[in-house]
């Protein structure tokens, strides 16, 4: 995909000009695209493994440790890798719409997020489950009688699993052009560098973000979802606000005044945020249930709301000091990946399941086995992404 939107582009950090910025790399944010990437065909692993989070197969075989572990690796990737990815996109937005105006940049958008949106929700999900022997949905149905009979009835209309990413992507972009016909600025009047916020406005922000998140979930608990569309609302106050203050990262540039004394104290802020999850279980008593920390007025779903808030915050500033500090260079493979990684997206669940599945009789404990089909699972989900991509007409979209 494109250098704007889900892949991104390198620059000198202290340019301001445009098209510098939008048409060059970003290998620091490319490779934190990657690592996002793979968190997120492992997290949707560690469900069918551990029995944490909503996931379509899993296998239910876990203990206390599996289960203790995979709770934590399932919260800790879910507080803040979705909210990164809407930073990191947003941040691409302005420069894209400068490049090419309101409406070939509508046209972009709705091929490279539409067209695979539309494919996977209407054509290759529905074949999948109709052929999915875990639930059998489809058993005893022509493929045309289930899709428009069966379907449809249980399942999202847009934006079914994984890909509810892309559909919010699309909203947001989509929502960008009248937001800039409205204000009608220009990227070049609009990028100032100013010095990166200061550690009481980042935390103030990560607090603030916390208790809207607390609010939203007093009428939209964790586990509400939007059917027809598969949004979870309760986690949206993050991915709206990320998207925000990617598009006011890149008017201001902010990636050029992070310092190292500030990016390593939120770098280090996030480990002892991870590190608070099983204190706050604990003493929220979530042994013995879940339902307090959903929503609420309880001090656990407030708890909950501003961990998830302070980890997001730190972990967003740590990851982005860190791959800009130790890791903006790419070799062969790096590149390799970064081609890849959305079409990765797109088809992991299909291929992750499969695999799990296949690997369905193999006793090993569950951790472990996560490890072995990860290790399985991933590079298939790029082989199988770069076959795809060699088809004719892909390289317009992916």
């Amino acid at each position: 995909m494109e250098t704007d939107i889900f892949i991104t582009g390198h620059v000198s950090a202290t340019s301001v000009d445009v098209q510098s910025r939008s048409t060059h790399r970003l290998l620091f944010l490319d490779n934190i695209r990657v690592l996002l990437t793979l968190l997120v065909l492992m997290f949707h692993l560690m469900s069918t493994y551990a029995g944490a989070g909503l996931w379509h197969y899993k296998e239910g075989r876990e203990d206390l440790v599996t289960h203790a572990l995979g709770a934590w690796f399932v919260a800790v990737c879910h507080a803040f890798f979705i909210g990164l990815f809407f930073f990191i996109s947003a941040y691409f937005v302005p420069g894209s719409y400068d490049r090419k105006g309101p409406v070939r940049f509508l046209k972009d958008r709705l091929i490279r997020l539409g067209i695979p949106l539309v494919l996977y929700s209407w054509i290759v999900r529905p074949l999948f489950v109709w052929l999915d022997p875990v639930k059998s949905q489809g058993r005893g149905l022509a493929f045309k009688d289930f899709i428009t009979t069966d379907y449809f009835k249980h399942n999202d209309i847009l934006g079914p699993g994984p890909l509810w990413f892309i559909m919010a992507l699309l909203m947001f972009s989509l929502a960008y052009v009248p937001w800039r016909l409205l204000i009608q600025s220009h990227a070049v009047r609009g990028i100032t560098a100013n010095r990166f916020p200061s550690q009481a406005v980042i935390g103030l922000f990560a607090l603030l973000l916390g208790i809207v998140t607390f609010l939203v979930r007093l009428k939209c608990p964790i586990g509400w979802n939007f059917k027809v569309v598969n949004l979870q609302l309760p986690f949206f106050t993050q991915y709206v606000l990320l998207f925000v203050m990617g598009l006011i990262a890149y008017h201001h540039d902010w990636f050029s005044s992070l310092i190292d004394s500030s990016g390593r104290l939120w770098l280090r802020m996030a480990g002892c945020m991870a590190l608070l999850f099983w204190p706050l279980m604990l003493v929220g008593k979530a042994n013995v249930s879940l339902t307090p920390f959903l929503g609420g007025w309880h001090w656990q779903a407030f708890g909950l709301a501003v961990w998830e808030s302070f980890l997001c915050v730190s972990m967003c500033i740590g990851l982005v000091y860190w791959f800009h500090r130790y890791c903006n260079h790419q070799g062969r493979a790096a590149a390799f990946l970064t081609r890849n990684a959305y079409t990765v997206y797109l088809i992991h669940e299909v291929v992750i399941i499969s695999v799990a599945y296949a690997m369905r009789d193999v006793s090993l404990y569950p951790l472990l086995k996560w490890v072995f089909v990860s290790l399985m699972a991933i590079p298939l989900c790029f082989a199988v992404s770069a076959l795809i991509r060699k088809l004719p007409w892909t390289d317009r979209v992916l």
